[in-house]
């Protein structure tokens, strides 16, 4: 049977999966939309610390009044309504819901949040895909320890590269390179709230400037979020950080099996087996034609004594290089939170999620987007003082360096340059900190140790 058909089917049983979501943002809003059209799902609760902004953006989402007017878990689970709280724990911990999907965005609440759905024996999908970069792997270690599933969020790049990287392999590929298209120029990196509304026309178009907030909007311009995800297809995946991270060569969707290969094959990356995003903006400034901004992308390459396979990539105009060894796959779009059902399909009625970190295989460091000086606080994502970089795994460990979704509300003890790289030396930290607690448990069981053990 296929998903959609398994979704009916609890509907014309009268069990529809039972959701409970956290975070009634951008993201969480567009799931909405369409999670009130779909068969066999039910909104059990929505909990946001503005109740009233929630019931706003549901109303925005063409949600009738009378559907979220249930005042308890109760009684939306007796009516089949909607209830909304400002209580995130109340509604993990509510009987009768199945899946919790996190889209608050911040590192340490989404940790917390991961952990409690597990140990209330709730399948989790993480929008928060900030929090899966600072300690993904151990989370869904647990959750899978406890018989529910821990899940990338289908709709967001992550999970829809993850499928083409399984596709890829599944197909008998080795892959090359797998990632999206973004809009990128080397000065992107020191953009701040203040300046981000100069950067996102032809990224994201904003009808009303009040209606976004600015610090999460920007880590799409500085290029933290390209790194965030990329790392939690890395260790979703098995696929690599580049030495130096992300490069962002500009590309359009017909150049990607030419420009994301090896050097050594004529293109630019480091070697096969990485991740990469591909700008839609030339290094001029000027946009690309053909561009794949929205888009997410997997090369793959033929087995070296297939001739047959290589003929086939260039009969059928499988976007081949010019050597026809390479191909690409491409999707032009993402439909974001409006595909994130998805994954609450999947996880209850399949018990697979759509892509989960398995390894510790890349991170994601701060960064410094200007001369910081001893004595600062650091903003985290986004915001006016780092930007977060990609880097391989065991490098970020050996060199001691801030995970970015730890460089929050930390001061610094000593003074950093521009371009240089925030190290745990560098801040004064409570080694207490739950979240840095996660974090130093993760790097044990997943680190080069643990895998020099195994």
């Amino acid at each position: 049977m296929v998903l959609s058909q398994l979704l009916e089917a609890r509907r014309d049983a009268g069990r529809p999966v039972t959701v409970g979501l956290i975070g009634a943002g951008k993201y969480g809003t567009m799931f909405l939309a369409q999670a009130r059209t779909t068969p066999g799902m039910q909104i059990v609760a929505v909990a946001d610390l503005n109740v009233k902004r929630a019931a706003s953006q549901l109303a925005s989402a063409n949600w009738p009044a009378e559907q979220y007017a249930a005042r308890s878990f109760d009684e939306a689970i007796r009516t089949g309504g909607t209830h909304l709280t400002d209580d995130a724990e109340a509604l993990i911990n509510a009987p009768g819901i199945e899946v919790v999907i996190e889209a608050t965005g911040d590192p340490r609440i989404g940790c917390r949040f991961a952990l409690a759905a597990i140990a209330a024996g709730k399948h989790i999908v993480m929008v928060n895909v900030e929090a899966d970069v600072v300690a993904g792997p151990l989370l869904a270690r647990k959750a899978r320890e406890a018989g529910v599933v821990y899940s990338l969020a289908y709709g967001d790049q992550p999970a829809i590269v993850c499928e083409h990287v399984d596709w890829a392999k599944a197909c008998g590929f080795r892959v090359v390179a797998a990632g999206k298209g973004t809009r990128y120029l080397p000065r992107f990196h020191a953009s701040t709230p203040d300046t981000v509304f100069d950067n996102l026309p032809g990224l994201i178009d904003v009808k009303e400037r009040g209606s976004i907030n600015p610090k999460m909007f920007n880590s799409f311009v500085d290029g933290t979020k390209s790194a965030i995800e990329m790392t939690a297809i890395c260790n979703a995946t098995g696929l690599a950080s580049q030495s130096d991270g992300l490069a962002f060569p500009p590309a359009h969707r017909f150049q990607l099996a030419d420009i994301l290969r090896p050097r050594e094959q004529g293109g630019m990356l480091e070697r096969a087996g990485v991740t990469e995003c591909v700008s839609s903006l030339g290094r001029d400034g000027n946009p690309l034609p053909h561009h794949l901004a929205h888009g997410t992308f997997v090369v793959v390459e033929a087995a070296e004594d297939s001739s047959y396979t290589r003929d086939c990539f260039r009969e059928y105009h499988m976007l081949p290089d010019e050597t026809g060894r390479y191909a690409a796959l491409y999707r032009p779009i993402h439909f974001s939170g409006l595909e994130l059902g998805i994954s609450a399909a999947w996880a209850a009625l399949l018990g697979q999620p759509t892509g989960a970190p398995r390894c510790f295989s890349a991170d994601v460091v701060a960064t410094a987007k200007r001369d910081l000086k001893s004595g600062e606080e650091l903003d985290g994502e986004g915001g006016f003082t780092v930007w977060g970089k990609q880097a391989p795994a065991a490098a970020s460990l050996a060199n001691r360096s801030l995970p970015l979704g730890l460089a929050q509300h930390v001061r610094l003890i000593r003074d950093v340059p521009l371009g240089q790289v925030v190290t745990w030396d560098d801040i004064s930290y409570d080694a207490a900190d739950p979240a840095i607690v996660l974090r130093r448990e993760m790097e044990q069981a997943f680190g080069p140790a643990a895998a020099g053990h195994a």
